[in-house]
């Protein structure tokens, strides 16, 4: 995928999802938002289209993946996802609905601290998983649900996981990278720029990889 797309994003008004917006429409894309709040768009851009509604209120997916090339998911809410598993349901209906419009390219953002099908986290990050980002569990649980469901049932799907290590705002660090184990605490804009090159990109295809800043 290389020429000018037209993006479906959820979570586009989160810390990352509004970097992923604004660097989308820079780069000459085209972007259809679903967003419970849409004034949180504070940018009005003739590329946007701003739809109203949530992933948990059944949103209109037909509606929305009409004349859409790919789908870009960075969804997460740690309370409700203590309890339920609120984007592994949404995203049973999501493939669904692309494979009625033939819609193929799929990126889910994962955090860094859920483990890829069959890929244990390496000790380090179990440590600081079982502790410091404990409150964490239960999104870390549901994200680990949805790439175990995009692994065995979804083939036919180009989708594509990025488990990112997000730390705060503020500028660049440099370039993220993707990674076979190795994570980089990364800032919102950088791993939103990462996210972008990686749903263009035909090599991530059925990856869970985390990204790392380049090495100079």
């Amino acid at each position: 995928m290389t020429s000018s797309q037209t993006f479906l994003v959820f979570g586009g008004t989160g810390q990352t999802g509004q970097h992923f917006v604004r660097i989308a429409l820079e780069q000459g894309h085209r972007v259809r938002a679903l967003a419970r709040t849409p004034a949180k768009f504070t940018e009005h851009h003739p590329d946007l289209e701003v739809v109203r509604g949530s992933v948990t209120e059944s949103p209109d997916l037909d509606a929305l993946l009409s004349g859409v090339d790919a789908v870009v998911a960075m969804l997460g809410d740690v309370t409700a996802q203590q309890d339920r598993m609120i984007n592994t349901e949404f995203v049973r209906q999501l493939v669904p609905a692309m494979r009625r419009h033939g819609v193929k390219r799929f990126l889910y953002q994962a955090g860094g601290f859920s483990a890829a099908p069959g890929r244990p986290l390496p000790l380090p990050l179990r440590l600081v998983r079982a502790t410091i980002a404990r409150s964490y569990l239960g999104q870390h649980r549901d994200n680990e649900a949805v790439m175990r469901y995009l692994t065995d049932e979804a083939d036919d799907i180009e989708w594509m996981v990025h488990r990112a290590g997000i730390g705060s705002d503020g500028p660049s660090k440099g370039v993220l990278e993707r990674s076979s184990r190795a994570i980089s605490i990364g800032t919102f804009r950088d791993c939103a720029d990462y996210t972008l090159r990686t749903v263009l990109d035909d090599a991530a295809v059925h990856t869970c990889d985390p990204s790392r800043y380049a090495r100079a």
